[in-house]
């Protein structure tokens, strides 16, 4: 079964761009935003520092020779969110936390093997995933996450969150780095700047959807200063637990809840799980 959301029909009914059968509507293929989702997107950021540096230390291969390998698997697991009928959140939280990966791999490469300045690649990915919001909205002419039910929405929203991983990894490094905080107090920045925009976003207006955008961006550095902070050594201001029993800590949290999740489908809308159940 298929359906409509509201905004297509709008714009079937302003004279926006129709969907054709190639791109056929379905169910959406995100979660709804929750508590649940902001902690399992937190965790998956903090998952993506300490297990890029941990593959980086561990698997003898090198930053590029993890990148590659971390690529091909994140292309295999985006190939079933891709196949997938409706969100399923084993598939969809497995997709986000290799592509946090994926995101710190790629900030990493062009700092350490490229030498390109955090300044430089923070200005690119910016501008990279400006450029696909404005490709995004100007032919779907939305970027909600709560439309997600076509081939050509759910491409550039996994386009945009990869860059907002790199974008993230590249200026919390910045702000890290000019800022000279330690790994606890840049949290509590962070931690700050998201509780700004949700300020914003609740008691002054600010656009739903840019609010999730940049809400989305920050919780990357907040995620990173917290694994930093827990993994890194006493002598460098962490807490010393090492990459391998952080990353193992935080993917036993995400692996809990999404298994909660699976089962009680409590990210999904009522009014889709109603539609799932009468196809």
């Amino acid at each position: 079964m298929t359906y409509e959301t509201r905004e297509t029909a709008t714009l079937h009914e302003t004279g926006g761009p129709a969907v054709t059968a190639r791109h056929r509507l379905r169910w959406n293929k995100v979660p709804e935003v929750t508590a649940y989702f902001w902690f399992i997107k937190v965790l998956c950021t903090t998952v993506g520092e300490t297990a890029a540096d941990l593959l980086n230390e561990k698997a003898g291969l090198g930053l590029t020779g993890v990148s590659v390998l971390m690529s091909a698997l994140l292309a295999v697991v985006l190939v079933v969110q891709f196949r997938t009928r409706a969100y399923m959140a084993g598939v969809y939280w497995l997709a986000v936390a290799l592509i946090s990966v994926v995101g710190t791999l790629i900030s990493d490469n062009l700092t350490d093997n490229m030498g390109v300045p955090l300044e430089t690649s923070t200005t690119v990915f910016a501008i990279v995933l400006a450029v696909v919001f404005v490709v995004w909205y100007r032919r779907e002419r939305t970027l909600s996450i709560h439309h997600i039910d076509t081939t050509s929405r759910e491409s550039f929203y996994w386009l945009a969150v990869l860059f907002t991983f790199a974008l993230g990894t590249a200026a919390g490094d910045l702000v890290s780095e000019r800022m000279d905080l330690g790994y606890w107090l840049s949290a509590v920045l962070f931690a700050a700047a998201i509780a700004a925009v949700a300020l914003a976003h609740f008691a002054l207006g600010l656009d739903a959807v840019w609010s999730f955008w940049i809400a989305y961006v920050l919780t990357r550095p907040l995620g990173a200063s917290i694994g930093d902070f827990l993994s890194q050594p006493t002598g460098d201001g962490g807490v010393g637990l090492g990459t391998v029993v952080t990353s193992a800590l935080f993917l036993t949290v995400i692996l809990g809840l999404v298994v909660y999740l699976g089962m009680t489908r409590k990210d999904v809308t009522e009014s889709e799980r109603t539609s799932r159940e009468a196809a």
